[in-house]
This record gives structure tokens, C-alpha cells and sequence, in this order.
């Protein structure tokens, strides 16, 4: 069975929910436009006015820490660079993270909704191009169906969203945990080419139910207990320029 790609999605705030795509241009060097685009700083990170790019993933509000942000239904409209936020299938905010009066509105509806978890005022930033992700240099989670599957009939035996895991790319038609022989190997994806950089282990936010926003698993531990790791994801690097599209064959190169 060839392996292909079954979702691309991106999350354009750091922390809330993603968003899927039909296909995106990837650039060496750089994460899938969008993509962490902007975060939610608190504390005093938020008062940090001076520092610029990307930040430590703990200056921000996210799933790790803050469970209720799986509760909230986001849509990015590019074209506006609109935020748009969803509660119970009802509008409750929406700002233009490009405008600063659109960033004060959202703001003000995040200082509402997370307070008592922080003390201040959140901060919407920019990453400028960039991405907040979790390691300075950009990149892309890619995450094995397959592996996932194993999870939920082996260990955890329940089903499991792959939404929890928070990739950008995720792979069908390949072995259960086949994906751990690729690290330090490139991809070919689509038209691009990728190089797998590591396996990342399971983090407190994959415990969160994307639907409830209720932390009701404890995937790490059970996957140390059941096979005596928890690494769940890939982290990857785009090396060469490339169109990836939904469906699109997964090979590695030289194979």
C-alpha cells in the first residue's frame, strides 16, 4: 500500500484549534505558511515589549497548561487576517490580528475567558513571517495514521482524534510505527522534499480532547508503559520548495 497524505493542517494561533487545508506551496526553511503564525503571550511575557521573533513555547497560553482552549472553535479568514472565535456554535469575539484594534478586542475576550490561570493581560504577537512553534527553526509534525490506530487498540483502547496530536501533515498507508525508521532520512512529499529530523514524544496538550476541551487521557505514560517510549510525531524540516496536496504520495528518497 502506498503511503499518502490524508490532511494538511495548519494552526494560525498558537494553542487554539487548526485549520484544514486542500493543499499549501511549502518553502525551504520554512514552517507551512500560516502556521503559528501569531500566540498568546501571559505573564511577563506579556509585558515584554522588546524582544522580537520567535519565543520559548512557555511565554505562551496553550493547550499544555490552558485545557479550556479546546473548547473554542477558530476560524482564520486569510484574506482579512481575521480571527474569528466560536463557543458552543455561537460567535463570542472576532478582531483582525494584523490591526491593533482588532488584536485589543480578542484580547480583552481572552482576558475574560483565562481568567484566574494567569495573572494580566494577554498579548497577541506576531511571529513576522515566521512561526511559534516549538523549536526556533521552523518545521512541520508529520503523524502516522497507522500508529495512531495501534495506540487506540493496543493501549489506550479507545479511539483517539488524531486532531489531538496537532500535526501538519497527516500519512496514511504506511505500517504502524514504521515512521521511526525515517529519522535522519529525507522525504519526498508531493512536489517537496522534506529531511525527518526527530521523533517527539506525546505532550500534556494530546491529552486534551479537541470536541470537549477536557484533559481525559494520559497518553504519555500509557505509551511508556505499552512500548516503552512515547513518540508519537515526527518533527520535520523542508529542505526543497514544493506543492503538497491532499492525496499526494509519500516516498523516501534514494529507496
Amino acid at each position: 500500500m502506498n503511503t499518502t497524505v490524508a490532511a494538511i493542517r495548519r494552526y494560525p494561533v498558537k494553542g487554539l484549534s487548526g485549520q484544514d487545508l486542500p493543499a499549501v506551496d511549502l518553502t525551504a526553511g520554512q514552517a507551512i505558511p500560516l502556521d503559528r503564525r501569531y500566540g498568546l503571550l501571559h505573564g511577563p511575557a506579556a509585558l515584554d515589549t522588546e524582544s522580537d521573533g520567535w519565543r520559548l513555547p512557555s511565554d505562551f497560553f496553550t493547550l499544555d497548561r490552558t485545557e479550556k482552549l479546546a473548547a473554542l472553535d477558530t476560524l482564520f479568514d486569510e484574506d482579512t487576517q481575521s480571527l474569528i472565535i466560536r463557543r458552543g456554535g455561537r460567535q463570542v469575539s472576532r478582531g483582525r490580528l494584523d490591526q491593533p484594534m482588532g488584536r485589543t478586542l480578542l484580547e480583552q475576550f481572552f482576558a475574560a475567558y483565562l481568567a484566574g490561570i494567569v495573572p494580566g493581560m494577554p498579548r497577541l504577537v506576531d511571529a513576522k513571517g515566521g512561526s511559534f512553534g516549538d523549536t526556533e527553526e521552523p518545521s512541520l509534525l508529520l503523524l502516522n495514521r497507522a500508529s495512531l490506530r495501534d495506540v487506540e487498540e493496543r493501549i489506550a483502547k479507545q479511539p483517539i482524534d488524531p486532531r489531538r496530536m496537532r500535526a501538519n501533515l497527516l500519512l496514511d498507508g504506511l505500517a504502524p510505527w514504521a515512521e521511526r525508521a525515517w529519522i535522519g532520512r529525507e522525504l519526498t512529499v508531493g512536489g517537496a522534499t522534506l529531511r525527518v529530523i526527530e521523533a517527539v514524544e506525546c505532550r500534556p496538550a494530546n491529552n486534551v480532547n479537541p470536541d470537549s476541551g477536557v484533559a481525559d487521557l494520559a497518553l504519555g505514560p500509557i505509551m511508556e508503559r505499552g512500548y516503552g517510549h512515547a513518540h508519537i510525531a515526527l518533527r520535520a524540516r523542508v529542505i526543497a520548495d514544493g506543492r503538497v496536496a491532499l492525496g499526494d504520495p509519500v516516498d523516501l528518497t534514494g529507496a
